[in-house]
Order: structure tokens, then C-alpha cells, then sequence
């Protein structure tokens, strides 16, 4: 069984930094791509970084500069590393994961996780 296991979230002032790890197990295949997504209240589900299966990273424009996504392929594990952390970073935040489906497909994953929050105060 596949799963997605997320961790890190929590509440942090602005300007602070929070690191998110989500380890992917159970999954067959060498290839995938893991993506970090948030959604805040009221608003759509959006992208805010990730790794295709070739190394290729992407960021959201909202968080380029600030946000660092990383990969640890030995225990399947994808970090993002949050600084400069700003109240509009403020959402549950998911990662999700897929053989095909990438960065600017949409959100049609086949594995997500259960999410963490992270809650930036002013």
C-alpha cells in the first residue's frame, strides 16, 4: 500500500522558517515525481514546489527565493525547507506524488498525504 507521511508543520511568527519532510512508502517504482502543495482557507489547492523524476525542480513564483525544495532518493523522503515565512504562507500543506503526473499538470495525483498545517502570525 502506498502512503505519503507527512511532518513539520506548526506555528511559527513572521519571518520564521519551518522544515517539512514527507516520505513516500510502499511505492514500486524508481520514477516518480513529489510535489508540495498548500491550500489555504477558502482558496484553491496551488503548487508551491517540486521535484520531477529527472531532478528538475520548480517553485511558485510566491515562494521563489524563500522556500527550498530537496530530495533524499535513498529513503524516498522530500523536504521543503520554509524561511523568511510571511502570513500569506499560512495553509495546510500537502505533498503528493505520481509516475506521470508533474509540476503544471493540475492536481490529479495519484498519492497525497494527509497534510500539515503551517500557521505564520503577524
Amino acid at each position: 500500500q502506498v502512503q505519503l507521511v507527512e511532518s513539520g508543520g506548526g506555528s511559527v511568527q513572521t519571518g520564521g522558517s519551518l522544515t517539512l519532510a514527507c516520505t513516500l512508502m510502499g511505492y514500486g517504482y524508481s520514477d516518480y515525481c513529489m510535489v508540495w502543495f498548500r491550500q489555504a482557507a477558502g482558496k484553491e489547492r496551488e503548487e508551491v514546489a517540486g521535484i520531477d523524476s529527472d531532478g528538475t525542480i520548480s517553485y511558485a513564483d510566491s515562494v521563489k527565493g524563500r522556500f527550498t525544495i530537496s530530495q533524499h532518493k535513498s529513503n524516498n523522503t522530500l523536504t521543503l525547507r520554509m524561511n523568511s515565512l510571511k502570513p500569506d504562507d499560512t495553509a495546510m500543506y500537502y505533498c503528493a506524488a505520481d509516475h506521470a503526473y508533474c509540476w503544471g499538470m493540475g492536481t490529479d495525483y495519484a498519492y497525497w498525504g494527509q497534510g500539515t498545517q503551517v500557521t505564520v502570525s503577524s
